[in-house]
């Protein structure tokens, strides 16, 4: 990547509850062309990516996975998991509610 281009990346993700869901996002993000991950949490993921493309193509894959995300800087992302692991959906997300976890 040239790093005069490189643009940091936050995501705030629907549908994380666990770590199944952190490997999960991790696997659908790697290997995407200008796309480097640096951290992935429940709820989030910073990403460096090269241009627009890069990022689109972020979100499709996570899409794709079946994790909806959106920009959102880390001090202003609203999103909150309720019910603990596989609790199945986040506060953003009322239409889930455990039945629709990852983990089974």
């Amino acid at each position: 990547m040239n790093t005069a281009s490189k643009t940091v990346l936050v995501l705030a993700i629907e549908g994380m509850s666990c770590g199944h869901c952190v490997t999960k996002v991790t696997k659908a993000l790697s290997g995407i062309p200008g796309v480097e991950i640096t951290s992935v949490a429940v709820g989030t993921a910073h990403l460096i990516v090269a241009d627009a493309a890069a990022e689109n193509a972020s979100l499709a894959a996570l899409a794709v996975a079946g994790y909806p995300a959106r920009s959102a800087s880390p001090a202003t992302s609203s999103l909150k998991q309720v019910g603990g692991c596989c609790g199945g959906a986040s506060a953003n997300d009322e239409a889930k509610t455990g039945g629709g976890s990852c983990c089974g």
